[in-house]
């Protein structure tokens, strides 16, 4: 991109040569792939293949099948057994040679033990409570092990000569568990070291090395070249040419704008590499923080507080790299790149290119209904290479929970996913949909703008030892997977390396979009604050209640009553005080009677009624002491009104003595 005086001559003689793995694999030698930037530009020597056990739910046989879209991801094994006195669940037993590569699980507590039997052996090699073991207490801590928003994370590689079994105990107590694990398996003429608690001890100072290094960004601090881009269309390319086989370390941009997150997504940029096509991204998105500048850090990408965007990213070339930048916004924007930095490779039969690509739709149409429900491909390829990672982008129009779908993915021809998750939180590394920021060296959440999960969020899952090898072909699918009917714009950077003649191709689920599609999605508008205007079906808003907040709740779990659509208008966290205003429509003039179904239980308060500013009624008392119900119709009071629209108002006055809070739940409401 920006040319860099290249490395003379003698110092090309000591070129570093790629990462190759000898045909042997241990916990040393993992620990040593993972602080190897280049490792993942070569494919894997010795090859392994990457899958993953999960807790999903057994329901789903088939695309064609019901159950595809079944959601009862808790506590899904393999089987149970009784060892001795003592019965276990069995979350995974593989034959090796392998390793655990990564694993991830979330419970609402953490009362029992993990134990893991390696190599056919009858005593584990470990037995520790399950929260401690992978969230960052047992083994190491972060930012190889830790919680993130309420995710359990292990990223400490777990190789086994021939085989490993993981169980669970006590499951009646612990009663809720969702876990994924992935892990590779290597063929048989591979020699894996199985993991000790002695091994491990002497692998310390290595571990120490990789802790502290997973958390360090190599910044250099030298400017460069600024690209000056006209509005509408404004171009330019950049092309640098090499006697000598290079790969790009890092680099930085900052992008000078008016209207900055625009400019960052409506500045497309495409790279090739070798006359290789591999890069055809937004600029910004390709930093995976999403929406305007939300700073983070991860392994292969940083986003400043001033701006700076930063790529760690390994990719390699022999010859050439063509750079080309389109403004498709109608201000002026200047790039600065910053920090480029090169480094001399040995390029061999194993050396791929690197890959990055994005496609968006919008206004995703979302069903609560099972059969209604939709797959969204993130990106199908045909060939041979090793997926990296992606960075997800969602703009919700609703605080409700939008990522319960779970990942996808086929590798070489597979007609069940490999790899079946159990929530798209899971997948990410985090749970129960918390918006929270985090960020770690393999997974991030930069951006969850809400109130709770409305407006837009951007998850970031990077890949390194978990990387998935494809010779054939390879496609990821997310479900679509939302707690209320509404719409919602998914936008998605896949990373992958690959040879040559790899790219996306149209998938089965979805047609991948051509340069035309993707301009016009890369034009589309975009703010940084997104207006909250909550659209629940069946009510209008004056305006959004400047106390508590307000959502639409699924009712389906509460059989005690029946609730029309199976939902409700929900506000919450509200104080005595507080007032909701809803624009209704009266059919007819003269005197009416206000009737409301409501939702009482323990935990609902009590309300005062008004129409057009004039109290109507008495106060309504909303608790229920033993059961969530459905009220039933109330007649709230009379009004003498006009034909057309009118406020209703509701306000928060106290609460029973009884009520645990002042919640209100709003089914129907009608004028007779």
């Amino acid at each position: 991109m920006v040319r860099r005086i290249l490395l003379p001559v003698l110092f090309l003689l000591l070129l570093l040569s790629p990462s190759t793995q000898a045909a042997s694999v241990s916990l040393s030698s993992l620990l040593e792939e993972m602080l190897d930037r280049n490792a993942i530009t070569q494919f894997p020597n010795p090859e392994y293949t990457c899958k993953q056990a999960s807790s999903y739910d057994r329901a789903s046989k088939s695309p064609n099948e019901k159950g595809w879209f079944a959601n009862g991801d808790a506590s899904q094994f393999v089987r149970d057994e009784m060892n001795g006195d003592r019965k276990e669940w069995v979350l995974m037993d593989e034959k090796g040679p392998g390793a655990i590569v990564r694993w991830w699980i979330t419970a609402p507590h953490y009362k029992v033990n993990f134990r893991i039997y390696f190599d056919g052996k009858a005593e584990p090699e470990i037995t520790a409570n399950i929260g401690d073991l992978i969230g960052g207490k047992y083994l190491v801590d972060s930012p190889l092990s830790a919680v993130r928003a309420n995710g359990r994370n292990l990223y400490l590689p777990i190789p086994y000569e021939k085989s490993i079994k993981i169980t669970v105990d006590d499951m009646p107590t612990q009663n809720n568990l969702y876990y994924q694990i992935n892990f590779r398996t290597y063929g048989d003429d591979v020699s894996v070291e199985s993991f000790t608690m002695d091994r491990f001890g002497k692998a310390k100072t290595q571990i120490e090395k990789v802790q502290k290094t997973l958390m360090e960004s190599p910044i250099k601090s030298e400017k460069g070249r600024v690209v000056r881009l006209a509005k509408n269309g404004g171009k330019e390319t950049i092309t640098e040419t090499t006697s000598h086989q290079l790969s790009i370390n890092s680099f930085a941009v900052k992008v000078d704008a008016k209207d900055l997150p625009q400019a960052l997504r409506s500045t497309l940029v495409k790279v090739s590499f070798d006359g290789n096509a591999t890069i055809r991204v937004p600029l910004g998105d390709f930093f995976g923080g999403g929406v305007g500048i939300n700073p983070y850090q991860s392994w292969y990408t940083k986003v400043e507080k001033d701006g700076t965007l930063r790529s760690f990213w390994r990719m390699p070339f022999q010859k050439k790299i063509e750079a080309t930048f389109v403004n498709y916004s109608d201000q002026e924007v200047a790039i600065t790149i910053e920090d480029l930095d090169y480094q001399p490779i040995q390029w061999t039969d194993r050396t791929m290119y690197f890959h990055a690509d994005w496609r968006q739709d919008r206004a995703i149409e979302t069903f609560r209904e099972e059969e209604k429900k939709q797959d969204w491909n993130y990106i199908t390829l045909q060939g041979k290479g090793v997926f990296a990672g992606d960075s997800l982008s969602v703009l919700n129009a609703v605080p409700d929970w939008w990522g319960e779908g779970d990942e996808k993915i086929y590798v070489d021809g597979e007609t069940f996913p490999s790899h079946f998750g159990t929530g798209t939180e899971d997948y990410y590394g985090y749970a129960w949909c918390t918006p929270q920021f985090f960020d770690a060296p393999f997974h991030a959440q930069p951006r969850a703008e809400g109130p709770n999960n409305f407006g837009s969020t951007t998850n970031d899952r990077f890949r390194l030892l978990d990387g998935i090898p494809f010779k054939k072909n390879f496609r990821f699918d997310m479900e679509v997977w939302h707690w209320a009917a509404t719409t919602i714009d998914y936008s998605v950077v896949t990373y992958w390396y690959a040879f040559p003649g790899v790219k996306p191709i149209d998938a089965p689920t979805g047609k991948y979009p051509s340069d035309a599609e993707l301009i016009e999605e890369v034009k589309a508008k975009v703010v940084y604050k997104t207006p909250y205007v909550v659209k629940i079906p069946g009510f209008e808003f004056k305006e959004m209640p400047a106390g508590g907040k307000l959502s639409r709740q699924g009712m389906e779990n509460w059989k005690d009553g029946v609730w029309k659509d199976n939902d409700q208008l929900w506000w919450t966290d509200t104080q005595p005080g507080d007032k909701l205003d809803l624009i209704v429509q009266v059919d007819k003039s003269g005197p009416q009677k206000l009737i409301c179904e409501m939702t009482k239980a323990r935990d609902y308060g009590k309300f005062q009624f008004y129409l057009d500013g004039k109290k109507i009624g008495e106060v309504v008392d909303l608790y229920n002491p033993d059961k969530v119900i459905n009220s039933g119709p109330v007649v709230i009071g009379t009004a003498d009104l006009e034909k057309g629209t009118h406020t209703l108002t509701i306000e928060v006055v106290g609460k029973n003595a009884d009520s645990v809070g002042t919640m209100f739940g709003l089914d129907v409401y009608r004028f007779e």
